[in-house]
């Protein structure tokens, strides 16, 4: 059975930090790349930041050098460690394959930066 389940969102204050994390199960996870993707209000969903099996990243211009993506293949778990946090950071973040596919997206987890 497919899934994807993201976990560590919150509200912070900008300037803040969050952890979030995405456990796959094995199937969805091994070998693949793997992304994290956000959604904000109103927006369409984007690109945040990939990471392939063997650890090479990609990541989006506007949270480059705040985040970091990360991966644990023994427990097939990804990572997004969000850092410097804006306002503009709000969004629902979603983990998926990289590039994504639609029977992959889960409920995601909302992230909430105040100003």
């Amino acid at each position: 059975q497919v899934q994807l389940v993201e976990s560590g969102g919150g509200l912070v204050q900008a300037g803040g930090s969050l952890r979030l994390s995405c456990a796959a199960s094995g199937r969805t996870f091994s070998f693949h790349t793997m992304g994290w993707f956000r959604q904000a209000p109103g927006k369409e969903r984007e690109f945040v930041a990939a990471i392939s099996w063997m650890g090479d990243r990609a990541i989006a211009d506007s949270v480059k050098g705040r985040f970091t993506i990360s991966r644990d293949n023994a427990k097939n778990t990804i990572y997004l460690e969000m850092s410097s946090l804006k306002p503009d950071d709000t969004a629902v973040y979603y983990c998926n394959r990289n590039p994504p596919e639609v029977l992959y997206w889960g409920q995601g987890t909302q992230v909430t930066v105040s100003s």
